[in-house]
């Protein structure tokens, strides 16, 4: 199974009642949840490790999880509220609840996973929060030795307040995991404005063993260290919503892996180029699928076909 670790959340799109009075629609979303969902969706064996609520947007996360079929027996369910973000018209973020459910979890004191989770991913804005961020830091640096170690730091500066903690967090995290996933906005946010190519391969020898930058419409790009360079176009679309992306790009490369047997580090260390190719290709693929229509809505695996 690959245990997705992170935020579950719920955004606040505006709406509109029956009678025409303004309102907003709940609708899951995170970049752990996402990852697990899409996942799920593609056949792969996923769960989700977060803070999840008693309350009734809590249901609503954990019957998003059981139609996908990812597991979240791991996940507690706690009396604190699922965290709201509120999202206007052009998709920008105007308000967000901050003590809430998932901020509050702390993995640290977790007992030792099951044997099926072969792979972890870490990632969302509760990296940068507390007690949270520090207690998936320190899951990851439990496991890591064990079992591959995704990491999709999706950089919100708007959400963090210490940025120079948050930075020294993960490139820590960065040293720990095997597969790195940034988009070029992450790169810049942590490298500086520069090559990009340059960039990606300093980071495969700070411990990845593959390094994906995202390049939006453009496609994707994968570094290894030991020096292989991978490049898949994404296939133009008409952009209906870009919610869900990235994470539908995430599931599709670790689905792919999974499938192909090279989810393990030291498959992962010594990847072929066609087979690293064939996981980026799914991912870039999945996401432009999820693009392609309304709502972080990734696709089934019978689409993809």
């Amino acid at each position: 199974m690959i245990l997705c670790c992170g935020e579950a959340l719920i955004e606040m799109l505006p709406a509109t009642t029956a009678d025409g009075a303004p309102a907003f629609a709940p609708e899951p979303a995170g970049t752990a949840l996402g990852t697990a969902v899409a996942l799920g969706r593609l056949g792969a064996p996923a769960g989700f490790l977060g803070g999840l609520s008693t309350d009734g947007f809590g249901d609503l996360l954990v019957r998003t999880l059981d139609a996908a079929r990812a597991h979240h027996d791991l996940a507690p369910r706690r009396p604190e509220p699922t965290a709201l973000a509120f999202l206007d018209a052009t998709g920008r973020q105007t308000q967000r609840a901050e003590a809430t459910v998932g901020r509050a979890f702390d993995p640290t004191g977790l007992p030792p996973l099951p044997a099926a989770v072969t792979a972890l991913f870490l990632g969302g804005a509760h990296l940068a929060a507390a007690p949270c961020g520090p207690g998936f830091e320190a899951l990851a640096s439990r496991e890591a030795p064990g079992r591959v170690v995704m990491l999709d730091p999706n950089i919100r500066p708007h959400l963090i307040a210490d940025p120079e903690g948050f930075r020294a967090r993960i490139e820590r995290m960065i040293a720990l995991s095997h597969i790195l996933k940034l988009s070029e906005q992450d790169l810049d946010w942590l490298r500086g404005a520069g090559d990009r190519a340059g960039q990606a391969e300093a980071l495969c020898t700070a411990g990845p063993r593959i390094v994906v930058v995202t390049h939006g419409a453009h496609g994707a790009t994968a570094f290894t260290a030991t020096g292989a360079e991978v490049f898949v176009p994404a296939p133009s679309v008409t952009v209906a919503d870009r919610r869900g992306a990235g994470e539908t790009f995430n599931a599709g490369l670790l689905a792919a892996l999974h499938r192909a047997g090279e989810l393990s580090p030291d498959r992962l260390a010594q990847i072929a180029p066609a087979a690293l190719r064939s996981a980026v290709n799914l991912g870039v693929h999945a996401a432009s699928v999820t693009v392609s229509r309304r709502g972080a809505n990734p696709p089934f695996a019978r689409e993809l076909r």
